[in-house]
């Protein structure tokens, strides 16, 4: 506070990151179903709609504003959560085990390797999907939740990887040379050793991998099929119909659920850091 620049610029800051949030959770318990700027009064209408407990009745002009259809919003919602949780196991397991070997080992093509691994994540989403589409359509694998999966998997590798040899550069190597001078094999000092210091940078990974996957449009959108329509590509087509006041709704319980991640993780890793 004696800085007072300082502080209207960090109070600005905030404003412009969060004061959007706030808008859209303001505005999704509007009850006018028209122009979500008009506050027409309070109503928990197109979060019942939502969950399917309910539709909005019509509004004074008769125009036959309905919520849209719940099982395609579960639908869309079931296939985020499977390529998630499918990408996120695979995007660890991978990305830590490449991490680990840029760390602990010393080859001829570790420079190729470094540089691949950036360029997925420097590479605009629009080329990456075309890109992934040209070679999904070349070795004739047919568009779905499979071809999403592995099409995430090419860069949330890369996220992984970062946040892991993050936490491997402030490890202390003494620790698994001692492990290995008491006689345990290199299983034993990966499991008992390695593995629960590199906790918080795999649960880091791992949380950032789930929420880029269940945010991610530009890429899913080009690899997608017929029946593997994901979340964002739901509200997306949504939002081309026009802004409905659902979207808001919808947008509401998406930021509660990352903020409950997020929230999960920083308690997992205090947890971790007192033990």
């Amino acid at each position: 506070m004696k800085r007072p620049f300082l502080t209207l610029f960090a109070l600005g800051f905030f404003a412009f990151l969060y004061v959007p949030l706030f808008v859209i959770i303001g505005y999704s318990f509007n009850a006018n179903p028209v122009n979500m700027l008009i506050w027409d009064g309070f109503t928990l209408d197109w979060y019942r709609g939502l969950l399917g407990l309910g539709t909005p009745a019509l509004d004074a002009q008769n125009r036959g504003i309905y919520i849209e259809s719940t099982p395609q919003l579960l639908a869309a919602l079931k296939n985020s959560l499977i390529v998630a949780g499918s990408t996120t196991v695979i995007s660890t397991l991978f990305g830590t085990s490449l991490a680990l070997a840029l760390a602990r080992f010393q080859f001829r093509a570790k420079p190729l390797y470094t540089g691949g691994l950036m360029l997925p994540i420097m590479m605009p989403d629009i080329v990456l999907g075309i890109g992934l589409l040209i070679f999904f359509s070349t070795i004739g694998l047919r568009l779905s939740l499979l071809t999403i999966v592995l099409g995430q998997c090419t860069f949330l590798t890369s996220y992984v990887c970062i946040t892991v040899q993050a936490r491997l550069a402030g490890l202390d190597p003494a620790l698994e040379e001692a492990s290995a001078d008491l006689g345990a094999n290199a299983w034993t000092t990966f499991r008992k050793v390695t593995l629960p210091q590199l906790a918080p940078g795999l649960l880091g990974g791992a949380l950032l991998a789930f929420i880029i996957s269940m945010d991610d449009l530009v890429i899913t959108y080009f690899i997608s099929g017929t029946g593997s329509q994901t979340l964002p590509i739901y509200i997306f087509g949504m939002i081309r119909r026009g802004v409905k006041p659902e979207i808001n709704a919808i947008a509401t319980l998406i930021i509660l659920a990352s903020m409950l991640v997020a929230a999960l993780g920083l308690w997992l890793r205090a947890r971790q850091d007192r033990s």
